[in-house]
């Protein structure tokens, strides 16, 4: 049997990192077996609904590689595949009339202040209104004169107070649960329009899906869904369900956190490739310890069987080292289009910008990272003269003026600035002295750059600052040290 995997997204704003976790994990299951991966749309529910979130969608995807064979774009046979297009054809009710006339659905006529009146249980933290079959009791006459009044009414399914309902799910085996425990979900609602669930069911059955993954929220709901299948005579698919995504501090990745969308985090500098890598082992892990994949190399590695059932931690800080290592695999050209900007952002003099760039590119996790990495090139900072000790090197405010000093006059005979030239200067000097290389370098770097930190090292700087920038800085350091 050929696999079936379906991304089935509601359009309601940006990309959540959990649904391109499901997004991903479908089409690498799909993909890992030589099956097919399609793209649906659930938008029935109209008041959630978000103009421009389909075109996000596609954007996500395309961006991420996760490329669909089917869907609203490209029509396998299976079509429509946007759920209010389908709703059009009658399909959902036509599915939930064949339930009625097999008594495992019913009309529901009650207005909402008889539902308001019902008593209503707290199940998993959420409070629900336990409905109390009222409705199932009509007679059939009763029933189709409320239809023929037009009085208002939703489907609902119809559970047993009695028995169990068992299903199986890959990763948690077998679950039963005690049907008392069901409640008489709504499949229509009174617009007309089907729930969530029941046009869930309805389309991975007539779009023939055979893996359906999703997050284990849904796991309380699956008990539903398979009764729904067993009440149409269809083949259960295959269940799936991935663990909950939690922030550092074990709570639901949430808006809050700042990355909780793709767009979020492309927006502060990550490689789409990184995040994809990165997603992919929220949850799953391979057979050795190996942490970077390509997209290719997922779906040659991903076997589900794999996924945890524990909660995932999106670890930020473990993203930004991921990031990083992927940025200095970069191709130069493709790094240099990215950096430009934060480049051009933080640098306006006339320096050469190229070398800057070589300089932070295996120094930086993130692009945002780079300004704060050169800003010191337009313009000296502020700085505090404690920087001049430091005791690895045996420096200290002494020392430093001392060794600037000696090499101001020097410097300012040089006419060669190059890097190689001015480095020779710096360690013939500081052989000439009996001094240790990093006695002398370590001021003169201060100096250029008033940071504790820096891309490149002190002769590297001076050549790209110019001799002139480079004397006026010294200068400033001598008198700093100098009060």
């Amino acid at each position: 049997m050929k696999i079936r995997t379906r991304f089935a997204p509601s359009p309601t704003g940006r990309m959540h990192v959990g649904n391109l976790r499901s997004a991903l994990y479908e089409f690498l299951i799909a993909k890992h077996e030589g099956g097919d991966f399609m793209l649906r749309i659930e938008d029935t529910d109209q008041e959630r609904f978000v103009e421009g979130a389909v075109d996000i969608i596609y954007k996500t995807m395309a961006e991420t590689g996760l490329v669909h064979d089917e869907g609203p774009d490209k029509d396998g046979g299976y079509g429509p595949y946007v759920q209010s297009e389908r709703m059009k054809t009658g399909i959902y009710m036509k599915y939930a009339k064949e339930l009625i006339d097999k008594h495992e659905a019913y009309y529901c006529f009650c207005d909402k202040e008889r539902l308001d009146s019902l008593k209503t249980e707290v199940v998993e933290g959420k409070e629900i209104t336990i409905y109390d079959k009222h409705c199932l009791s009509l007679s059939k006459e009763e029933v189709e004169a409320n239809l023929a009044a037009g009085k208002p009414f939703v489907i609902r399914q119809n559970i047993p107070n009695e028995g169990t309902t068992t299903f199986h799910d890959e990763l948690y085996g077998d679950i039963t649960v005690e049907n008392s425990e069901l409640d008489d979900m709504i499949l229509i609602k009174s617009d007309g329009y089907p729930t969530y669930n029941f046009a869930n069911v309805v389309d991975d059955h007539t779009m023939n899906i055979t893996h359906v993954v999703r997050g284990n929220e849904y796991l309380s709901s699956s008990p539903k869904y398979v009764r729904l299948y067993e009440a149409f005579g269809w083949d259960v698919p295959v269940y799936i369900h991935l663990p909950l995504i939690t922030d550092e501090n074990h709570k639901k990745l949430s808006k809050r956190s700042g990355h909780s969308s793709f767009e979020d985090l492309i927006e502060q500098g990550f490689l789409t490739e990184a995040v994809v890598n990165y997603i992919a082992l929220l949850g799953w892990s391979p057979e050795d310890n190996r942490e970077i994949f390509s997209l290719d190399e997922l779906i040659k590695e991903f076997d589900y069987h794999r996924i945890s059932k524990s909660p995932a931690v999106f670890d930020y800080t473990k993203l930004k080292w991921m990031n990083g290592e992927y940025i200095k695999m970069m191709d130069f050209d493709a790094f240099i289009e990215k950096a430009m900007p934060y480049i051009d952002e933080a640098v306006k003099s006339d320096v050469n910008k190229k070398t800057l760039a070589t300089w932070v590119k295996t120094r930086i996790e993130v692009f945002p990272d780079i300004p704060a990495l050169i800003d010191f090139v337009d313009e000296l900072p502020d700085y505090d003269t404690e920087m001049y000790t430091h005791k690895k090197m045996k420096t200290d405010a002494g020392s430093s003026l001392a060794v600037l000093k000696d090499l101001y006059p020097i410097l300012e005979a040089q006419e060669d600035f190059g890097n190689d030239a001015l480095y020779a200067t710096l360690t013939g000097y500081a052989e000439q002295k009996g001094y240790k290389n990093g006695y002398v370098l370590w001021p003169v770097r201060t100096a250029v750059s008033g940071k504790q930190m820096t891309p490149a090292g002190a002769s590297e700087l001076m050549e790209l600052l110019g001799k002139e920038e480079t004397l006026k800085r010294i200068k400033i350091g001598i008198d700093k040290l100098s009060v």
